[in-house]
């Protein structure tokens, strides 16, 4: 599709967020005629309406279901569910349903930055961003976007020019998003999550796949996962097209590992049946545990896919710090670290998070989305020395410690003010001892006590210091 096919077109634009803005703006910008709906009719969502009223371009507020009369394409922000109301008059009027990321994929010029893609259940953000630190480490002229918030349309439509681009795609852009082909791309983990959305786990599954269709070069799978490798087995990929795996043990060919504390490359070299290229050292990745190893493995992996050499690769990663509130050290008090994994809002990332500690008082609790915790608890009991338990599903994690981790002593906090956290923590160091991690890993959402999992992050960190106040620290 060219940006001349849009002038003139009748576009809807369905959600009022930071995609939906930017596909509304890029689209009128073409000559479209945009309306752009939302089921909201909040203060915020006003006045953003009147700004892009100010473009020319129709809002709708209040009514997300009745598709306006005329409407030859419909544009929609990664959120909105494939039975929508909305989506089923676009249907029967025999009118297409894309994202925004389709579309930016179709506005792409021929000489257009070749994309890398990532997307998983857990560790999208991190990875992306530290394919984009060994990209420009090697001196390419690269950025980070798509779902990590940097809207895609206007990377593609921008002026910047960039020799590739290290893009994150959550399951919801790559429903949306039927005609992406990247140059290589990577499934980093599967676990349950979102399945309310998608209906089920195989189609959650299926959606995700669709990152690998039509790759040139590279579909990059977890050895420690199986059904990310099945979903390189079932895509169609370009002649040529190599399943790289990584893992965090020895690689065998054809896979990126862990030898002795290196970060080891048997897929791009030479000879991978006999020869390995060392491409970092552990102690390059920050921080070290283990699911981030991991992350850092498919980073390589694709960065190296592209031609990157490995020096690129062991700079890259080294000059890379991660967002706030993922698996963050915090500080230490009496001997005890305090660490900040506000991001683990689901149980498989708790479990990375757990797993990379030996001795936890683990503070979890929230939303828990209709996910179980057994699991969960199961694989962690052994490390763990207590738990103190917030949010409104916390009787769930509750039950799941007394079931498989009965001598582990709990702390169920029956308070969601502002000042719940604090308790928590106190809690947590009453109960910890020198040589233990405090380790804030929910494994549920935060929006039952706060706005944000960024939010939560906040509030332990400032208890966590505020605990310091007068006794001995590292922080």
């Amino acid at each position: 599709m060219s940006t001349a096919e849009f002038s003139g077109k009748r576009v809807t634009v369905a959600g009022l967020g930071v995609s939906g803005v930017s596909a509304a703006r890029a689209l009128a910008a073409l000559g479209a005629s945009v309306t752009v709906v939302d089921g909201g009719d909040s203060e915020a969502l006003r006045e953003r309406a009147a700004s892009l009223e100010t473009a020319g371009i129709t809002v709708r507020l209040g009514d997300a279901h009745t598709l306006p009369e005329g409407t030859g394409l419909v544009v929609t922000s990664p959120g909105w569910r494939p039975d929508s109301p909305l989506f089923a008059a676009a249907a029967e009027a025999g009118v297409d349903v894309v994202g925004d990321v389709e579309i930016a994929w179709r506005l792409r010029g021929p000489d257009a930055a070749p994309w890398l893609a990532i997307t998983g259940t857990n560790g999208k953000t991190t990875t992306v961003q530290m394919l984009a630190s060994i990209l420009k480490a090697a001196g390419l002229r690269t950025a980070a976007v798509g779902n990590i918030g940097t809207p895609i349309i206007d990377v593609v439509l921008g002026d910047e020019p960039h020799d590739v681009l290290a893009v994150e795609l959550s399951s919801y852009q790559l429903h949306w998003a039927p005609s992406l082909r990247a140059h290589s791309a990577a499934v980093l983990n599967l676990a349950p999550d979102h399945l309310d959305w998608h209906g089920s786990m195989r189609a959650y599954a299926a959606d995700k796949g669709r990152i690998y269709e039509g790759n040139t070069i590279a579909c990059v799978y977890n050895v420690e996962d199986p059904r990310t490798e099945r979903l390189v087995e079932q895509a169609d990929v370009e002649e040529g097209c190599r399943a790289i795996g990584f893992t965090l043990g020895a690689p065998g060919p054809s896979m990126l590992g862990v030898v002795e504390g290196l970060l080891v490359d048997r897929a791009f070299v030479e000879n991978r049946q006999q020869q390995a290229q060392e491409l970092a050292e552990v102690s390059d990745v920050h921080p070290p545990a283990p699911h981030n190893i991991a992350n850092a493995l498919a980073a390589a992996a694709l960065a190296r896919a592209f031609g990157v050499d490995a020096r690129a690769v062991r700079d890259g990663l080294r000059a890379f710090r991660p967002d706030a509130h993922r698996i963050a050290h915090v500080a230490d008090v009496d001997g005890v670290a305090y660490v900040d994994d506000s991001k683990a809002t689901n149980t498989h990332a708790a479990q990375a998070s757990l797993a990379a500690y030996e001795s936890i008082v683990w503070i979890a609790g929230g939303l828990a989305k209709g996910a179980t915790f057994d699991d969960l608890v199961a694989s962690a009991a052994k490390r763990l020395r207590g738990a103190v338990l917030i949010g409104a599903d916390r009787a769930l994690i509750r039950e799941a410690l007394a079931r498989h981790a009965p001598d582990v002593p709990v702390v169920d906090l029956d308070r969601t003010d502002t000042g719940a956290m604090a308790e928590a923590v106190r809690e947590a160091a009453r109960l910890a001892g020198p040589g233990d991690t405090v380790l804030m890993a929910p494994a549920c959402a935060s929006m039952d006590m706060f706005t944000n999992y960024n939010e939560r992050g906040e509030a332990f960190a400032e208890a966590v210091r505020a605990l310091t106040a007068g006794r001995g620290t590292d922080a």
